[in-house]
């Protein structure tokens, strides 16, 4: 699997968009609140995690690539209230209404089917929580398309390139209303705020 393999230099990655990375971690962690039992979905390497786990009671981070999540969890070993494990974005073995608020960060671009998985965490987000999803703005300039370019040629297999329009758009064709809020960086990060 892609993810596995690069998850030994994904935090390179991460340390160019830092700018970014950090805004949409801040935006997120601002919608949390210390009672808060929170769920992680494509935590990756943690660091959407490391931003948002002080500002919540518990947060359950999970991933599909292993590699990714033990390395995740190697760098949060100190953060008392994380929990990590494996899942499927799109099959989630939670029950319904179990979380507060739901984050699924950098992954709807991914899917196959993303109004599957958006369904997954309406599903496991209780009725007046809040499902936040940060996704870069891949269409805003030259340098992120080269690097979407280059990810694709590796095999990420990216299958949706948003700007702001296309992601309200995608958000729209779907029937959800959401707020959005814009983390700038090399690679911004557009945050869409969705109440349950």
């Amino acid at each position: 699997m892609f993810w596995d393999r690069v998850s030994g230099v994904y935090d390179l990655y991460q340390l160019l968009n830092r700018k970014a990375n950090n805004g949409a971690a801040a935006i997120c962690a601002s919608y949390l609140s210390k009672d808060d039992i929170v769920l992680e979905c494509a935590c990756g390497t943690g660091i959407m995690t490391k931003g948002m786990a002080p500002y919540c009671r518990k947060l359950i981070a999970t991933d599909f690539s292993r590699k990714m999540l033990a390395r995740a969890k190697r760098k949060l070993r100190e953060q008392e209230n994380v929990r990590f494990c494996y899942a499927d974005i799109m099959n989630l073995e939670f029950a319904d209404a179990r979380f507060d608020k739901a984050v699924a960060a950098n992954v709807i671009h991914l899917l196959n089917e993303p109004e599957k998985a958006l369904r997954e965490l309406m599903r496991v987000v209780k009725p007046g929580g809040t499902i936040l999803i940060p996704t870069y703005i891949s269409k805003e300039a030259n340098s992120s398309a080269r690097i979407t370019k280059i990810f694709n040629k590796m095999g990420a297999n990216f299958r949706n390139e948003f700007d702001i329009d296309s992601y309200r758009k995608f958000f729209e064709s779907m029937g959800i209303q959401a707020q959005y809020r814009l983390a700038p960086g090399l690679i911004s990060c557009c945050v869409a705020v969705i109440q349950v």
